[in-house]
């Protein structure tokens, strides 16, 4: 078969992911948060950013946030940048009569370019001098190493145990146990041998840390950490708790509290009586110093009810929709006093860029509003009357209706949240699956769910449902649902087994 060489015409069609589209693909999935620091980041490389609040010298002209931030998003640049080409006399940009000083463009492009400190608005006219200063302003939050490391200053120990003692310190977790990931066993050997000390004295050092504040840290089992804090009540039952948690942890965590009372030869009532001292006792004493700062839900979006019935939404524009392009840069451009070179290039490259991220910023806006729309039309039983009226949605539903790709919805629905008059929701809680019922319409997952958490808030504690029992109530009110699935949305919903609910007192 002979080899030939030719050339042939090809039309098809092709996605081209150009930087532009990136850019906007990757700002639709972003959460509020870090849509907000992706914008400073932004306006901290690009000079020809700005909000309205800022007020550049150049720019005297009054306009509301959202007349600017459209602006800035239609601004168009004239056709010597748009081109790259160098105009053949580019006019001087001088002040006529009280205007602006006339501007050397290269020392303001470099001193954007390369001043990397920046200076906070001081709009109460404070003198810089008479301010606290930054370090003033820092709160550190101690932690528990230094808070127990601070008590163990005071303690009289030898150089050897405060050398165990540190390196107990330091290989304390989260919850104030002491734990090596790469030791099975006793940690506290391995400790030993680095500090060169014997076990007698690590066994000491140890025995210290543990009854510093707060009780039970440093153990190295739950065992081992409420016996601690058992032995530090005075309580006339707290020797027959720490008899229980010795010899009986798995009786005492399923609640088998005759079979303890058989075993131990004791009345039922005293194991009652010492199982009330249970919630004294904390099985993570480190958490209060190590727990994370709440995090604040800002809402991307609202959904108000109007006197009519009707539903409106609002985007939450804050901080978003006032970007605009620099007035003094816009006028430069206007006026033709941008010359060629490197400075040219610099306010073309900078331009295009902010201009992408406005329109790529007010395309993530509609279309999280378009979202929402459909979201109200769908699930406008759920704001009227409450979880228990959730309707099952998917993704496709709500692509169909705004004409968009379920991908796209997918990414906008990720780490966005709605506030209505229900509460705050991520976007994502409205889409779930159907569950069949008995008559009528299929009822939502997430609504199910909702039921089964109500059933077990009302039921007796001393005698609670059953998965079973509660796959039977569920059947009455018309909801057909298998035993397993109960269990698994029990579990989601953190709710512990029946045998586990029960209560003696």
């Amino acid at each position: 078969m002979a080899m030939e060489l030719k050339q042939s015409l090809k039309l098809s069609q092709q996605l081209v992911m150009t930087p532009q589209l990136q850019q906007a693909i990757k700002l639709l999935q972003l959460s509020r948060m870090e849509l907000l620091e992706q914008v400073r980041e932004e306006m901290d490389q690009n000079p020809l950013l700005e909000q309205p609040d800022e007020a550049p010298f150049g720019d005297t002209t009054d306009k509301e946030p959202g007349e600017a931030s459209m602006e800035a998003a239609n601004t168009e640049i004239p056709a010597d940048i748009a081109d790259n080409r160098t105009p053949d006399a580019a006019p001087e940009f001088k002040a006529d009569g009280d205007g602006p000083p006339e501007i050397d463009w290269e020392a303001y492009l470099n001193s954007y370019q390369f001043n990397e400190q920046t200076t906070a608005s001081n709009k109460g006219n404070v003198a810089t001098e008479d301010m606290p200063s930054f370090e003033a302003n820092l709160v550190e939050k101690e932690d528990l190493v230094d808070h127990l490391q601070e008590q163990l200053g005071t303690l009289r120990l030898n150089e050897a145990e405060r050398r165990v003692g540190m390196l107990i310190l330091g290989n304390l977790d989260h919850d104030g146990y002491l734990s090596l990931d790469d030791v099975e066993g006793d940690p506290l050997i391995r400790l030993a041998n680095e500090a060169d000390v014997p076990m007698s004295v690590a066994e000491r050092t140890l025995r210290r840390i543990q009854n510093l504040d707060p009780k039970g840290c440093a153990a190295r089992d739950l065992q081992e950490c409420l016996l601690i804090q058992v032995a530090a009540l005075k309580e006339k039952h707290a020797p027959l708790l720490g008899l229980i948690i010795k010899r009986h942890m798995k009786y005492l965590e399923s609640k088998n509290l005759p079979a303890i009372a058989k075993d131990l030869k004791v009345t039922l009532e005293e194991v009652v009586e010492a199982s009330k001292l249970l919630p004294r006792l904390d099985p993570k004493p480190g958490r209060n110093f190590s727990g994370d700062d709440a995090q604040y839900i800002t809402p991307d979006v609202f959904i108000y009810k109007l006197a009519d019935d009707e539903y409106t939404v609002v985007l939450n524009d804050d901080g978003l929709s006032k970007l605009r392009i620099s007035g003094t840069y816009r006028n430069a451009l206007k006026a033709g006093g941008v010359g060629p070179g490197q400075t040219k290039e610099f306010i073309q490259e900078k331009l295009r860029s902010a201009q992408w991220l406005i329109r790529s910023i007010h395309q993530r806006q509609r279309t999280i509003y378009k979202v929402t729309e459909s979201i109200v039309k769908f699930q406008k039983d759920f704001l009227d009357k409450g979880i228990a009226h959730l309707k099952p949605l998917i993704l496709r539903d709500v692509a169909e209706d705004i004409g968009m790709h379920e991908s796209t919805v997918s990414r906008v629905t990720t780490s966005k949240y709605v506030h209505t008059p229900q509460g705050i929701f991520e976007l994502k809680y409205f889409f779930n699956s159907s569950i069949a019922r008995v008559s009528g319409e299929d009822t939502a997952s997430e609504a199910v769910k909702h039921h089964i958490k109500q059933l077990v808030s009302q039921e007796d504690a001393r005698n609670p449902y059953s998965d079973q029992k509660i796959v039977e109530l569920l059947k009455a009110q018309g909801t057909e649902i298998a035993r397993r699935t109960v269990a698994k949305y029990r579990e989601v919903l953190g709710i512990l087994p029946s045998s586990k609910r029960k209560r003696y007192f």
